[in-house]
């Protein structure tokens, strides 16, 4: 137990400080929960002002239905409010280990990455938009009316949407990863064909169910990923260029705990 203690006692305020900021973004999850939770009917009234479904009745089917739906809705706020915070929190804890070329990469980053997240949501939303109006259109056609389970409709809608914003980010995880010399972009070009099979399997539990929206929904990130390989191989064949290692890391965190942990990958 001394031992132990011995070996990570240099790491007791990284420790604390990690505690600190989870404890502070816990605090602002759980008020933007409770938000959430109580402004859950002007919400999925706005989403289904968007949608226009003059074709579809929209039913509870138990009296708990819309408490449920409401805890989903302040859980996805939360998410999504949490978000930059995490960018942010991530970019404080490593700041003193950057140099200032490093941190306006870091300062570039962050508006792209959630630019990404507004286009993956937006994205999934209008794929949705389009199934959905499409769907109920050809009820009708064949005489079937369109009665649908509040609860499974939104929650669909809204996970869906969230989660394809999510995954749009990982061009900017890569590209931070590989710029800190955890991964290369060798690698990724090695593992391309099981990412796009991740992608595809990923994207296929997420709604609509039919095979041409899953295409529809994987092929941005298929595209994605390709551009991640794209530019980082420019960005190292241009300092190579420049008579520097293009295997090297650009972004020299000193810290303790990060060394730790790439000693440990």
């Amino acid at each position: 137990m001394e031992k132990f203690n011995e070996k990570f006692s240099g790491y007791y305020d990284y420790f604390e400080n990690i505690r600190k900021r989870i404890f502070s973004l816990a605090v602002v999850f759980a008020v933007f929960f409770v938000a959430g939770f109580f402004e859950a009917g002007n919400i999925l009234r706005m989403i289904m002002s968007v949608f226009n479904l003059r074709d579809a009745t929209i039913v509870t089917t138990s009296p708990f239905q819309f408490l449920d739906l409401a805890t989903k809705v302040g859980l996805y706020t939360g998410l999504i409010v949490c978000l930059p915070l995490l960018i942010y929190h991530l970019y404080d804890f490593l700041k003193d280990g950057l140099n200032r070329k490093e941190k306006r990469l870091f300062f570039v980053l962050l508006p792209i990455g959630l630019a990404l997240f507004a286009a993956g949501f937006a994205y999934c939303f209008t794929i949705l938009y389009f199934y959905i109006n499409s769907v109920s259109a050809l009820n009708l056609a064949f005489g079937i009316k369109n009665i649908w389970d509040v609860s499974s409709f939104m929650s669909q809608i809204i996970l869906a949407s969230v989660c394809l914003g999510l995954v749009f980010q990982f061009p900017i995880v890569l590209t931070f990863l590989i710029r800190v010399g955890l991964i290369k972009v060798s690698y990724l070009r090695e593992k391309r064909f099981y990412a796009i099979a991740g992608i595809f399997i990923f994207v296929g539990f997420l709604p609509p169910p039919d095979i041409f929206s899953t295409i529809l929904e994987a092929l941005p990130l298929v595209i994605l990923y390709q551009l991640t390989i794209w530019v980082n191989s420019a960005y190292f064949l241009g300092r190579k260029s420049s008579a520097v290692d293009p295997t090297a890391s650009s972004m020299k965190i000193t810290s303790p705990m990060f060394d730790a942990i790439k000693t440990a990958t």
